[in-house]
């Protein structure tokens, strides 16, 4: 189950990873002269990629107008918590390579989004 803002995603990843990320303090996170890792880890986040194969035109118009927001709510299975998750995330660079037209239909292929949890 992927949803975007409560709805159903467009059309289903290719292939779909999630990321638990530590985020640390910049300042306090530091190495001692021997080595000691001394760490301030600040929250858990996740991150998600997510890949697909050919899309029709429609398709791929739909789920990049779904992650156009500032930030959306993702619902998605979490591999840390054993359960479906909806958090709020931002999308990063979305590139979406031109795979063929054919007359007034444009096929895209390997459409990739980061998303990364708010």
């Amino acid at each position: 189950m992927l949803k975007i803002n409560g709805q159903d995603i467009a059309v289903y990843p290719s292939q779909f990873s999630v990321t638990t990320l530590d985020l640390d303090d910049g300042e306090s996170s530091v190495r001692t002269s021997d080595g000691t890792l001394n760490r301030d880890r600040i929250t858990v986040k996740r991150q998600v990629d997510m890949t697909w194969g050919v899309l029709r035109w429609s398709q791929i118009s739909a789920i990049l107008q779904a992650m156009d927001g500032v930030f959306f709510d993702f619902t998605y299975p979490d591999p840390m918590t054993g359960q479906h998750e909806t958090k709020s995330f931002y999308v990063g660079n979305r590139p979406a390579p031109f795979a063929v037209q054919n007359g007034n239909e444009i096929l895209w292929n390997g459409l990739k989004v980061t998303l990364t949890e708010k």
